[in-house]
Formats: C-alpha cells, structure tokens, sequence
C-alpha cells in the first residue's frame, strides 16, 4: 500500500448530499475483475443511458482532470457495505476525501486502501465546494503528520485521526501487512506454545 505524507492536488466538488456508494460503482459492475472496474466510477452520474459523457458532471470536466481530491457533501459514501467504493476511487487517482460525515463502512475502508477521509465541518466543507466551482482546477494541500488541510483560499484547517490509522497510512501499511512485519514474533510464540502446551 502506498503511503500516505502529503498531497497538494486539484480537488472536485461534489455537492450531492447521502451519495451512495451504488453511485460511485454502480452493482452491476462489482463482479469485473478490479483492472475492469476503473471506468465505472460514478458511471450513472457521469454518463447518460446512451453512454455519452454528461458535460456538466465534474470527473467529466477538464479543468479538473487529474484530480485527487474529493469534497463532498454530507454522508458521502452511504448505503451498501462495497469495498469497491473505495478502491475504484484510488484506481482513479482519488486519495483523499473532506466531508462533514461519511458512511461507516467506507470510513473504515479507506484506510485498509491508503485513501484519507477527512471530517471537517459543514460550513467549511461548503465554503471549499465554493471555492472550487468558482476556481476548477484549484488545488487543496493535505499535510497527514500535522494533520492540516490548506485550501485554496489559504487557510488552515485542523482534522482528527485516531493515531493508528494515522501512523499505518504514514507508513504505507494496513492491518495485514502490520501484523506480518511481527512474523519472528509470531513464530517464537507459535513454537513456545508447541513446546509448552503439546497437548493441544
């Protein structure tokens, strides 16, 4: 998993309250391989039943192209339990999310993929779609170890983390990857336990 320290980016407003995560992947598209998922992401949003991309949706406009940064409305990331919400958006280079709140599970998910979720106010988390409608291709700065966002009005916004998920994303590492870097302990346990308690 790739680490996570800081990213200045473009950022995309996303201004649609309780966006589920059936938008961002629709279901039909969970049983492709996840190379082949790639272009699925918001498709219903993105594109009309025809498949012509919808000028005015903001992964479709260029000014935003390259964008790794989301900013979204309240409960971004709502509705089903899919990891593929998470991961069809780092397959498309999105790797942090500012929102005022977020559906549990996608929270969860995005540090087991080394994307950031970050929780900020709601008027705040306003005032940045604001500003990146009326700015397309305005860059957002994510600093994790200090724990700031700078926008592109240049002020400093503080975000929590509990200090694990924080210190896993610094390092580029989940949950699996964390318990393997403890194999020698592991195996040095697992052989005291066979000798100590044979009977098992």
């Amino acid at each position: 998993m790739e680490a996570f320290t800081t990213l200045d980016a473009v950022a995309i407003p996303i201004d649609q309250p309780n966006l589920d995560t059936d938008q961002i992947i629709p279901a039909r598209f969970l049983g492709k391989p996840r190379d082949m998922q790639v272009g699925a992401l918001f498709h219903d949003l993105r594109y009309t039943p025809d498949k012509a991309p919808r000028p005015e949706f903001v992964t479709n406009m260029p000014a935003y192209a390259g964008a790794k940064i989301v900013v979204a409305e309240r409960n971004f990331a709502c509705g089903s339990s899919r990891e593929n919400a998470v991961t069809v958006m780092v397959d498309n280079g999105l790797r942090a999310f500012i929102a005022p709140s977020f559906g549990d599970i996608f929270f969860n998910n995005c540090f087991q993929n080394g994307a950031l979720p970050i929780r900020v106010d709601a008027a705040r988390a306003g005032e940045l779609r604001r500003l990146l409608h009326a700015s397309p291709g305005a860059r957002i700065r994510i600093d994790l170890a200090a724990q700031t966002v700078t926008g592109p009005d240049g002020k400093i916004d503080r975000f929590e983390i509990d200090s694990f998920r924080k210190d896993c994303l610094l390092k580029g590492a989940d949950e699996v990857s964390l318990t393997l870097s403890y194999d020698k302990d592991i195996k040095a346990f697992e052989a005291r336990q066979r000798q100590e308690m044979s009977w098992l």
